[in-house]
């Protein structure tokens, strides 16, 4: 059976299914595809929409959203599913 490249694409997307705040700017991750860790994101350069979670306080107000299957933030920003995991699986 022939698939299109668009099925393919989707069905290698993983979405987050839980979040954690750890503190500090630290985060515990869960993907539907079983994958899960830790990430670490004080040395990370937040600016424009992402200049909020500066605040350790505030990045801590993460919150995960099923629509879209990633982690937001009250300001609306978030980050795509696909860059944590590749983050994830880049840090182990």
């Amino acid at each position: 059976m022939h698939r299109s490249p668009s099925i393919a694409l989707m069905e290698k997307i993983v979405h987050v299914s839980a979040v954690r705040f750890l503190g500090g700017h630290r985060l515990h991750l869960e993907f539907d595809n079983g994958a899960s860790g830790k990430l670490d994101f004080a040395d990370e350069d937040w600016r424009g929409v992402f200049l909020p979670l500066r605040d350790s306080s505030y990045f801590g107000r993460v919150e995960l959203d099923e629509r879209l299957g990633t982690i937001t933030w009250p300001n609306g920003a978030d980050i795509a599913p696909e860059t944590l995991h590749e983050m994830l699986t880049e840090a182990r």
